[in-house]
């Protein structure tokens, strides 16, 4: 599905996204490496072992990441312009490897650019749940957005 553009968006509406991913240890591995993050609650599984979790936990910057990623293809593949910001972001509930993650994100806000009439600007709010239905993670987006061409 092509991305939305501005004027399909409204506020209110909620999309529940279809595709889905079970977190594995690589992933969090890799993107630990990736990102030179080198907290052993995400990459030593002794330290980890001994925390209050008993295992590592996923890093939560990988979530935040896969949270966004699983809404592009819905709503804004090829549409978007730039992200503008993120703001209220919080991870209630930690991720682990093997858990399966699932997306909504509901539009909060649509507006018109004041200086660039090709676009404009949405404000989302992404929210992340495990497998239980336990919220992950959530965050309020803003993107902007291309209008429908004339």
């Amino acid at each position: 599905m092509a991305g939305l553009y501005l004027e399909e968006f409204e506020p209110g509406r909620t999309f529940k996204h279809t595709l889905r991913k079970t977190v594995t240890e690589s992933d969090n591995m890799l993107f630990s490496v990736m990102t030179l993050n080198p907290q052993p609650l995400h990459i030593d599984f002794d330290f980890a072992a001994k925390s209050e979790w008993g295992k590592p936990l996923v890093n939560s910057l990988f979530t935040l990441g896969l949270m966004i990623g699983i809404s592009v293809n819905d709503i804004t593949v090829g549409t978007t312009v730039a992200n503008l910001g993120m703001r209220e972001t919080v991870f209630p509930h930690p991720v682990f490897h093997g858990d399966t993650i699932s997306v909504e994100t509901e539009v909060l806000s649509v507006r018109e650019s004041k200086s660039k009439p090709d676009r404009g600007i949405v404000e989302f709010e992404h929210r992340a749940f495990n497998q239980h239905g336990v919220l992950v993670a959530k965050c309020i987006r803003q993107a902007m957005m291309l209008k429908r061409p004339a």
